[in-house]
C-alpha cells in the first residue's frame, strides 16, 4: 500500500492510528520513502485536511483512520469532497478477513457504510488485489467529475505478499482531471449561436471552472464578449474579482440585491460547472421559467436537471471554452459585445456603497463587515482564506475582492458541517506552503475541531485563524428571528475566551473587541511566524446586514 501511494504521487497522508493499523504505520516507518505523515486528532478533521490539500493542489488527498469508529468518523470528509467534485482517498485499516461474522471488537460493514457517500469504494479481500485497486479508485477520483473513494485494508492481509512487478501506477491519475474529455462536435458552435442571439446573457460559474483549470479560456471569452460573470460561492476564482467582467457572487447567500439585479434580467442564463442547485439560484427564483439556459458541465446528469436547457455542452469545462474561443475566432468574433464591464461597475459602486458604510463603523461589538475590510486592507494578494459555512462566509463571498483568479477561498459548500476550516487550513498549508493561508469561522465552528490546534501547533503552520465569537449557532438564531419571528430555541451557549483556549495550546492569540484595534492586530498576527488566532467579539448574525436574501426580504 505504501509503495502504490507513491507511485500514485502522494506526499501527504493526514490520519490517525488505530489498533488495525499497525502494520502499515510499521510500514511507513521501516520504508524509505517521501510521503510525509500527519497525525491529526481526529479521522473526520484527517478528512478535511486532505480536502483542503486537494483543492488547492489539484492532486488527490489522502487521509487514513482505523476501524470501526475511526471508519464512521472519516465519513463527513469523504462525502463533502464527492459532492464538491475534489478528489480525496479514504483508507481504514479493517478487522482481519478471517474474524469477519464473529463479532469481533470494531466490527462494522465498511463496504456498505461508504458505499453511498463515495464515487467508488471497495473492501479489499486479498493482498494481491491492493495495487489494482488502487489504480482503480485514483482512475477513479481523477476523471470524469472528480470525488472521493474509499479503501479498507483488511488486518490480516497487510501481512501477506504482493506481487512487486503488480506495484506501478498511472502517471496521468495523479493529479486531476485526469483523461479531460472535450464535447461532442458541434456543440460549441450550438452554445455560441445561442450566446450571441440573446441580449442581456449573463454566465453563472460554478466550482468546475477552477477545478478544469478553465480559467484563462473564461477570460478570454469573457473580455472579448464584454459579457457578465456571475459565481457560486464556490465558483468564486473563476475571474479575479477585480476582474471588470466578474459581477461577483449571486444567490441566497453571499449575494446582494445589487448582484440579484443581472439573474433577473437576464435572458440568456449559461451555467459553467455549476449545477444550479438552490443557492445559486435562491431556490430557483431565477432564472425563471421561460428564460433560455445554455449549461456547460463535465457531468451529464446536471444538464436539465433543474432547467429546461436550449444547448447542454458536456466535456471538460477548459477544452469546451477553448472550442467555444475557437468558434469565434473563426467567425472572427469580437465586435458584439453586451457591455457587461459598465453595467458591473455601477452594481458594485452601489453594492459597496452600502459595504463601507457598516465597514466604517466604530460599533461595539464589531460588525463583520468591518472584520472583512481589515482583511482586505491587510492580506496579501495571493493568500489562501478558508471559512466556515456559519457568519464568516456570507460577509466574505459578497464583499472580499480576490485579486486573482483561482482557487484562493475555500469553504464546504456541498453539506456545510461546521468545524471544516480548523482543519482544511492545515492541508491548505501543506499544499501551498508559500502563500499565507488565514481560516476564518464561528465560536460554534469553533468548538467543532478545536484540539487540532495542537496539530498545527506541532507542524508549525503559521496559519492566522479569525473566530467570529457571538455566543450562539449564529445562521440558526438568524433564522428563528426571520422565520420564526424571533423565538429562539437552544441555540445560544455561553460565552468562551476562545483566545485564551488557543494559547493553551501554543497559539499566540488576541482578544478583540475595539474595532479601532482591529486592523492592527490583525496585522501582527499575519507577520508573526507561527500560528495565530484572533478572537473577534462580533455582532450577532440576527442583528446584522448579512447578505442572505431570505433575511433580507
Amino acid at each position: 500500500m505504501v509503495r502504490m501511494l507513491e507511485h500514485q504521487g502522494v506526499q501527504h497522508i493526514f490520519g490517525l492510528c488505530g489498533d488495525t493499523t499497525l502494520p502499515f504505520y510499521d510500514a511507513m516507518l521501516r520504508l524509505d520513502h517521501k510521503i510525509t505523515h500527519v497525525l491529526t486528532r481526529d479521522e473526520r478533521c484527517a478528512t478535511y485536511m486532505a480536502d483542503g490539500y486537494s483543492r488547492v493542489t489539484g492532486r488527490v488527498g489522502v487521509a487514513e483512520g482505523p476501524s470501526g469508529g475511526g471508519a464512521t468518523y472519516i465519513l463527513p470528509g469523504l462525502i463533502e469532497a464527492s459532492e464538491s467534485s475534489y478528489a480525496v482517498l479514504g483508507i481504514t485499516t479493517d478487522i482481519s478477513v478471517g474474524s469477519y461474522g464473529k463479532y469481533p471488537l470494531t466490527e462494522v460493514d465498511q463496504d456498505a457504510l461508504m458505499r453511498p457517500l463515495t464515487k467508488w469504494n471497495t473492501v479489499i479481500k486479498q493482498a494481491a488485489h491492493i495495487p489494482r485497486m488502487v489504480r482503480t479508485a485514483f482512475r477513479a477520483m481523477t476523471t470524469g467529475r472528480a470525488g472521493s473513494a474509499h479503501l479498507g485494508l483488511p488486518y490480516d492481509i497487510q501481512y501477506d505478499p504482493v506481487d512487486p512487478s503488480d506495484i506501478w501506477a498511472d502517471a496521468k491519475t495523479q493529479s486531476y482531471p485526469a483523461y479531460p474529455q472535450a464535447p461532442e462536435p458541434g456543440a460549441a458552435q450550438a452554445a455560441v449561436d445561442a450566446i450571441l442571439s440573446a441580449r442581456n446573457p449573463l454566465i453563472v460559474c460554478g466550482g468546475g471552472i477552477v477545478i478544469a483549470n478553465a480559467m484563462d479560456e473564461l477570460d478570454r471569452l469573457a473580455t472579448r464578449l464584454d459579457i457578465p460573470v456571475a459565481t457560486s460561492i464556490s465558483g468564486q476564482g473563476s475571474l479575479a474579482e477585480t476582474h471588470a467582467n466578474c459581477l461577483g457572487v449571486v444567490g441566497s447567500n453571499g449575494g446582494t440585491d445589487q448582484t440579484w439585479e443581472m439573474m433577473e434580467a437576464a435572458d440568456l442564463v449559461i451555467f459553467m460547472g455549476a449545477r444550479a442547485g438552490s443557492t445559486t439560484t435562491a431556490r430557483w427564483e431565477a432564472p425563471k421559467p421561460g428564460t433560455r439556459v445554455v449549461h456547460f458541465d463535465v457531468d451529464p446528469m446536471v444538464i436539465g436537471a433543474n432547467y429546461q436547457t436550449e444547448v447542454g455542452v458536456v466535456g471538460d469545462l477548459r477544452l469546451s471554452l477553448a472550442q467555444v474561443n475557437a468558434v469565434l475566432d473563426q467567425r472572427d468574433q469580437g465586435a458584439e459585445t453586451f457591455g457587461g464591464a459598465a453595467a458591473i461597475a455601477d452594481i458594485k459602486r452601489r453594492k459597496f456603497e452600502v459595504f463601507n458604510q457598516y465597514a466604517a463603523s466604530t460599533d461595539s461589538p464589531i460588525r463583520p463587515e468591518r472584520v472583512i475590510d481589515a482583511m482586505m486592507k491587510v492580506l496579501p494578494a495571493d493568500a489562501t482564506i478558508l471559512s466556515d459555512p456559519g457568519t464568516s462566509c456570507p460577509y466574505f463571498s459578497a464583499y472580499y475582492q480576490l485579486q486573482r483568479p483561482g482557487r484562493h477561498f475555500i469553504t464546504n459548500r456541498a453539506h456545510g458541517a461546521l468545524g471544516y476550516s480548523m482543519s482544511a487550513a492545515l492541508g491548505a498549508w501543506f499544499g501551498r506552503p508559500t502563500s499565507k493561508v488565514v481560516a476564518m469561522m464561528g465560536d460554534g465552528s469553533f468548538g467543532f475541531t478545536v484540539g487540532e490546534l495542537e496539530t498545527v501547533c506541532r507542524c508549525r503552520a503559521p496559519i492566522t485563524y479569525i473566530v467570529f465569537s457571538n455566543s450562539s449557532f449564529g445562521w440558526i438564531k438568524a433564522s428563528q428571528y426571520a422565520d420564526k419571528d424571533a423565538r429562539y430555541y437552544n441555540v445560544d451557549f455561553n460565552r468562551t475566551d476562545q483566545a485564551a483556549v488557543a494559547a493553551a495550546y501554543g497559539v499566540k492569540s488576541w482578544r478583540v473587541e475595539n474595532p479601532e484595534d482591529l486592523e492592527r492586530v490583525l496585522k501582527e498576527a499575519i507577520e508573526h511566524d507561527g500560528p495565530t488566532l484572533i478572537d473577534v467579539v462580533c455582532q450577532a448574525l440576527e442583528e446584522s446586514n448579512a447578505p442572505v436574501r431570505r433575511w433580507m426580504g
